[in-house]
């Protein structure tokens, strides 16, 4: 299981902090997901030795609009292993699930975006997942707590009525916003999700970081065709 975090500069922790943390709550791996404009400085080879959990490049995108969006999409996939979108209008929602270069549409809820079942076919279609970001349901309490449990629920129903792949995070930005599996598990149930696809959310990222690495190797030709012993370049 794997979690995404914002590190510093986007966060108040370091790549290694997360990581230990991480380990010791028992992840497989993190995701380093700092937007764009603050990306972090690391060596994943060396923190994932160091910590024995995987540690995989991520960006998230933030962008005003689609357009904007479409040019950072282009000049950002060939350089990271998970491509997320920054969601929450709905234009961007929808920008997103549209684009089968993004991989995951983070928290489409969140500020003044909304997701309806035209989204969720488009997802589905497209192979983008959406993520259940629990931030809000961990961190916030009162009404913003109560509209964020409403908000997933409402995502959840659509999610799972139209099979479109997802993913799970606490979005951390701090090694001290870790929560462990099982936390998030029981977040999850609150939401309306069953333990089983708490932690299939979470193991998604794995999933995700390992087809884009092989995508992104030498030796990928086409899905299901790699290069063999004989395969030269033209």
């Amino acid at each position: 299981m794997y979690e995404g975090v914002h590190a510093v500069p986007d966060g108040e922790g370091t790549v290694a902090r997360f990581a230990a943390t991480a380990a010791d709550y028992g992840f497989d791996g993190i995701v380093v997901r700092n937007h764009g404009d603050s990306r972090a400085e690391f060596d994943a080879e060396r923190v994932s030795d160091a910590y024995d959990v995987d540690v995989v490049d991520g960006l998230e995108i933030r962008a005003d609009n689609p357009s904007q969006a479409s040019g950072h999409v282009g000049n950002f996939r060939p350089k990271t292993t998970i491509l997320l979108l920054h969601g929450g209008t709905n234009k961007l929602n929808r920008f997103a699930v549209e684009e089968e270069r993004i991989d995951v549409l983070a928290h489409p809820m969140r500020g003044r975006g909304d997701f309806n079942h035209v989204l969720a076919k488009a997802a589905a279609e497209h192979g983008v997942r959406v993520e259940f970001n629990l931030s809000r349901i961990l961190r916030a309490d009162g009404g913003p707590r109560v509209q964020a449990i409403q908000d997933l629920r409402k995502l959840r129903e659509l999610v799972v009525k139209y099979g479109a792949p997802f993913v799970v995070s606490g979005d951390p930005t701090s090694h001290l916003h870790l929560r462990g599996p099982r936390e998030l598990k029981a977040v999850g149930e609150v939401v309306g999700f069953s333990p089983e696809q708490i932690e299939d959310g979470l193991r998604e990222w794995g999933r995700l970081a390992e087809r884009n690495r092989t995508i992104r190797s030498d030796d990928f030709i086409a899905p299901g065709v790699k290069r063999g012993r004989y395969e030269e370049d033209d």
